[in-house]
């Protein structure tokens, strides 16, 4: 067990491991993101009148839950990695963070996509 009282806060190193792994994730979720768009608006030609870029059922699906999805599984990850580094005595606060970064990011995604859904 370590002792919470005697954390090394300040380690750069690991604090740059963590936010390069949560800016990837995050350029992941955007590109999935970006590729399910373009997805959706290339098969856009069985419904030009409708009001909606996104008009296909599946579409909609893979619009909303892939990047969200992703970074689920990154947040999920990261608190993984929280747990790891917590066991070898490191400085695990970093990647706590960059855990509820991304599971909020989720979360505001998840909200979005949930509009997109029910049109």
């Amino acid at each position: 067990m370590s002792d919470d009282v005697g954390k090394r806060w300040n380690d750069p190193p690991e604090i740059r491991r963590a936010t390069r792994y949560t800016v990837v994730v995050l350029a992941t979720a955007l590109a999935v993101m970006a590729l399910a768009a373009l997805w959706a608006y290339l098969g856009r030609s069985n419904c030009t009148e409708a009001p909606t870029l996104v008009c296909a059922t599946p579409d909609r699906y893979v619009l909303a839950i892939a990047p969200a999805a992703v970074l689920m599984v990154g947040g999920l990850g990261a608190f993984f990695h929280t747990y790891i580094v917590w066991r070898h005595g490191g400085t695990w606060p970093a990647w706590q963070g960059a855990g509820w970064a991304l599971m909020t990011f989720m979360l505001i995604y998840a909200a979005i996509g949930a509009g997109l859904l029910a049109e």
